[in-house]
């Protein structure tokens, strides 16, 4: 019999957890029955799964869940909570009783193996952890609803410190910071199984990084978008717009042989001014290598290169597992190709051994073109590819998206910049080997997403003025009328 699970998310980050999710699911092939359909409003999924050792492969990837419990019991008030639980004791069928007539099913309850097993071994230590989302409680009223549980018939010793058993209660008081509830929407009791891996943005924190650039990817991010991709021990992962290499560092993590290239030698050199805030010149240990090494994975790093990505340096038969990467934008860092504007521009002989490239635009259209067809040239069958796409949110229109005859769109996820402005996290899948000669993106446009940045940037700055001189003479109207008024 499949097993109920509740997964608990983190907060932040929700449109990219379905994404994630179904990653993990695809690239270990395991099938999943959501008891409701996931929504961005909740912090939690109710799912059913095969076995337990499926919950713990989708925890030992995702950087977005904090812990997965095997559910015994959910209701929608603590008193129904602790009835179905008492119920639940003498429940031997092994399936599910629900106690609530509406359609959600949202009030159930089983009597488990596990909770048999722990009752009637006197040896096995437990601890029940109460975690509430939304409201605060001091430790004396969590122990107080602890408590409320003394009639489980548990015989063991309680240990808080690695219990064999820890049993986990939640109440869920929404999400509205300012509009609290009395009484949670949802409250849930199960045993824990497994935590997500919400500790390694502290461990890849960039905070904590020895050589980062004024682009380099977000720890959390850099993780999702390697879970994504599906990289896993042995694939060979490729970043072409490389930069500090975060992106290299989430996929050797996950067991990725990493390569990357840039058109910027001074960055890939470790040359370039320092992010850091006073930090004036950059150490000699600051490289992508370096950071490799700290993190245990150098044996993952194959190498870099200065190349221009618009000009094709790869064996034509090459094939990656995956691409990650972020193209530049045109705001924090240029977006270039070796090029010149002069016509009929020859270079002679003798000034060609020291000569350094001139570069040109390279616009925003013509780097997604080349990236989508670069990944259905050298991506494996089947592989993904996972970048980054800023746009304007309100000019977003999924029909104009990149997009390539052999690559099907995986999923696509937002993460809002301000007000203004946004970028997708889109991912492809190679679905076809029939690469047509070098293709333009029907759906290209003009999109210089920089001017747009800017001059977005320029109105909201005006308006921000006039509100504020508007806002002046108001009150030196009020003022002077006070001041007639009292004379």
């Amino acid at each position: 019999m499949w097993r109920r699970y509740l997964i608990w998310f983190a907060h932040e980050h929700v449109d990219f957890r379905y994404a994630e999710i179904q990653s993990i699911l695809s690239l270990f092939d395991m099938p999943i029955k959501y008891i409701e359909k996931p929504c961005i409003s909740k912090p939690y999924w109710v799912v059913e799964l095969p076995s337990e050792e499926c919950v713990k492969k989708i925890a030992s990837r995702s950087v977005l869940i904090k812990n997965c419990i095997e559910l015994w019991g959910r209701a929608k008030t603590e008193a129904r909570l602790h009835e179905n639980l008492k119920s639940s004791i003498s429940n031997d069928t092994g399936s599910w009783i629900c106690t609530d007539t509406s359609d959600d099913n949202s009030d159930f309850h089983i009597c488990p193996s596990e909770l048999l097993e722990a009752c009637s071994d006197g040896e096995k230590s437990f601890k029940i952890e109460v975690e509430t989302f939304c409201k605060h409680f001091t430790m004396k009223e969590k122990v107080d609803k602890i408590e409320k549980f003394s009639y489980l018939p548990l015989k063991g010793p309680v240990k808080l410190k690695n219990p064999d058993i820890t049993l986990s209660y939640l109440e869920f008081y929404g999400v509205d910071p300012n509009n609290v509830p009395e009484h949670p929407h949802d409250l849930f009791f199960g045993r824990w199984v497994a935590d997500g891996q919400r500790d390694l943005i502290q461990v890849h924190s960039l905070k904590r990084r020895q050589f980062i650039g004024n682009t380099s990817m977000d720890a959390q991010l850099s993780i999702i978008m390697a879970n994504q991709a599906q990289v896993a021990p042995g694939h060979t992962v490729l970043d072409p717009f490389v930069g500090s290499g975060s992106l290299l560092v989430a996929a050797a993590h996950f067991g990725g042989y990493v390569w990357g290239s840039d058109i910027d030698f001074m960055m890939l050199h470790a040359r370039s001014r320092p992010t850091r805030v006073g930090q004036k010149v950059r150490t000699k240990e600051e490289s992508i290598r370096g950071n490799m090494e700290s993190y245990g994975t150098k044996s993952k790093y194959l190498d870099v290169i200065v190349s221009d990505f618009s000009l094709p340096m790869w064996r034509s038969d090459l094939k990656f597992d995956a691409i990650i990467t972020d193209p530049p934008y045109g705001v924090r860092e240029p977006i270039e190709k070796i090029g010149i504007e002069r016509e009929n521009y020859t270079l002679s002989e003798q000034h060609l051994v020291n000569h350094i490239p001139a570069k040109v635009e390279y616009g925003l259209p013509h780097i997604y073109s080349d990236l989508l067809n670069f990944a259905a040239t050298h991506l494996e069958m089947g592989r993904r590819i996972v970048c980054w796409y800023p746009l304007v949110r309100e000019e977003y229109k999924e029909e104009h998206l990149p997009y390539h005859p052999c690559l099907r769109l995986v999923s696509n996820s937002e993460q809002v910049l301000s007000k203004l402005t946004a970028r997708r996290l889109l991912t492809y899948e190679k679905i076809s080997e029939d690469v047509p000669a070098r293709t333009v993106d029907p759906n290209a446009t003009e999109h210089n997403f920089r001017e747009k940045y800017f001059t977005v940037g320029e109105l909201t700055r005006r308006e921000r003025k006039e509100k504020r001189a508007k806002e002046l003479i108001a009150n030196s109207y009020w003022i002077e009328l006070s001041k007639c008024k009292n004379t």
